[in-house]
């Protein structure tokens, strides 16, 4: 577990090995959402960076007859 503290001007920085295993970059944008006592910070990514992530995935489902 990483510890962090915040600064007189209230900043953090994300610890190292935390930005490379998530390829954060200067300037990337984070969402900061308050659950009950715990901050926690989701990566906005561009749409562009989805397209193709469904690319495989399974689209025939059997229906029951009365949905066709």
């Amino acid at each position: 577990m990483k510890t962090i503290t915040i600064s007189p001007k209230y900043q953090i920085v994300i610890p190292k090995e935390i930005r490379k295993e998530l390829k954060l970059k200067p300037g990337q944008k984070l969402q900061v959402i308050q659950a009950e006592d715990r901050v926690e910070y989701i990566i906005i990514k561009d749409i562009r960076e989805a397209r193709g992530f469904l690319k495989g995935m399974e689209t025939n489902i059997e229906r029951e007859k009365d949905r066709i």
